[in-house]
């Protein structure tokens, strides 16, 4: 059986003013997401990964570090593109609540309708673009470590995406599932690489904080 444990990235800026930030943004990460990425590696150090993934965009690559320094992991880490956040367009850096009011459509698509969230309205990548890309990836980590446990650090919205499709959920599942909290681990486990069932969903009891729409997406 394969696990993996997906966290996602801390706090930044951006979170925390409500702004939208996917692919091509990144702002700087809060000082206190520092202590929450230690968090993070003290809750998981009993666990033994054979691999430790990361998206490349610096705010997912300095929470896997942080996460790494805590863990009995002495292997490399590894930065992969496919599991990048979801390229926002337009909407990078923007408020919610901006975004809300300039492209209603495509905003009520995001929040009700994501059968239809395919980027077109915004200059952006969608919703079947950045699902493929972090299923094939992670089908493609469960066949070379069958027996393992891995962990990925990334998105809020692209680990939203990503898993849903591996459940082969509909997509308005995402909003009936709930969010992921900034820091926080889902974990997903699968016996063939092809079907997946979740273990544990936006787990963040070891950061002993409330969670609210600046930490959840």
């Amino acid at each position: 059986m394969t696990k993996f444990y997906f966290v996602r990235h801390g706090q930044t800026e951006w979170n925390l003013e409500r702004r939208f930030q996917g692919g091509s943004g990144d702002s700087n990460l809060l000082p206190s997401s520092y202590s929450d990425m230690q968090k993070v590696g003290q809750y998981w150090k009993h666990v033994t990964f054979a691999r430790v993934f990361s998206s490349p965009l610096r705010r997912a690559e300095i929470t896997a570090t942080n996460i790494i320094r805590s863990l009995d992991y002495e292997g490399p880490l590894s930065l992969r593109s496919n599991i990048v956040e979801v390229n926002l367009g337009d909407w990078e850096g923007e408020l919610v609540a901006n975004v809300k009011l300039k492209y209603k459509e495509a905003f009520h698509n995001y929040r009700e309708n994501l059968d239809a969230f395919e980027g077109q309205d915004f200059g952006g990548e969608g919703y079947t673009k950045a699902a493929q890309r972090f299923t094939r990836f992670i089908k493609n980590i469960a066949q070379h470590y069958p027996d393992d446990n891995i962990l990925v650090v990334s998105h809020g919205m692209e680990l939203s995406f990503g898993i849903n499709d591996l459940l082969q959920q509909p997509r308005m599942s995402i909003r009936e599932r709930g969010g992921l909290s900034n820091t926080s681990t889902t974990i997903l486990s699968t016996q063939d690489g092809q079907h997946f069932k979740i273990d544990d969903w936006n787990n963040t009891t070891y950061l002993n904080k409330k969670q609210d729409d600046s930490t959840t997406i």
